[in-house]
């Protein structure tokens, strides 16, 4: 079953995303960049606001790949609480060497569960992929760092993206960067374990609007038709 990941802004978009049937309320600053870290304090209001009846994430920020910056920022928002952490893999291959070698101990000696996210507009090494893996990492999706009209298609062919996620195999694989309503059906035919949204569910499709509920729960129903129909495929 796929998952509905649904970026929020504040409190009352958390509770809006729940109600509307989100599987994962995510926290982010659209105004901030692609993964645009908010307010300690907000992330974790929303945290307690939505009270374990979700899965809840949080992003750190378009930070450079320093090592001690990755650390002490995973280090702040699993502090406040929430299930997943995400992380912006930009940079370079040896740089994301050193921040995974960093955030290991954090993983296996705090269990704090970290989700890579790597661009698929900056040409990601997937090779990072067996690394993350290997340093015990949750998860690992794709998004794009540049909010200009474009989206995830745009730069990834279906079979670029089908080996991604069969090459994540064993961890939690998200897609998301810039996705509408009738590309869901497509990336459907992938199995990721979650598509994730922002821009899809706002007002005017506009990411740093407000996010519409009715919007959210358009798309979690194109998902579950979506689900059903391959489950009673798979059935046949």
């Amino acid at each position: 079953m796929i998952k509905l990941l649904v970026s929020v802004t504040n409190v009352e978009e958390a509770l809006q995303a729940l109600e509307a049937g989100a599987d994962i309320i995510d926290l982010k600053n659209p105004l901030e960049g692609a993964l645009g870290a908010l307010p300690l304090s907000v992330i974790e209001q929303a945290v307690l606001a939505i009270d374990g009846r979700r899965i809840t994430s949080a992003t750190t920020g378009d930070l450079p790949m320093e090592p001690e910056l990755i650390l002490d920022a995973v280090k702040a928002v699993a502090a406040c609480g929430v299930d997943i952490v995400k992380v912006g893999f930009f940079g370079t291959a040896l740089q994301h060497e050193a921040c995974i070698a960093a955030l290991k101990p954090l993983i296996s000696q705090q269990s704090i569960s970290i989700v890579a996210v790597l661009m698929a507009d900056l040409s990601p090494d997937l090779a990072v992929v067996h690394q993350l893996r290997q340093a015990g990492f949750f998860g690992v999706m794709l998004d794009t760092a540049r909010k200009n009209g474009s989206h995830l298609l745009s730069h990834m062919s279906m079979h670029q993206l089908q080996d991604f996620v069969e090459s994540a195999h064993g961890l939690q694989t998200g897609l998301a960067g810039s996705l509408r309503i009738e590309n869901i059906k497509q990336l459907n035919k992938l199995k990721p374990s979650y598509i994730g949204v922002r821009g899809a569910v706002c007002e005017d499709f506009n990411r740093v609007a407000k996010l519409s509920k009715t919007q959210v729960s358009a798309i979690k129903l194109v998902l579950y038709n979506n689900n059903t129909y391959a489950e009673n495929a798979d059935l046949v």
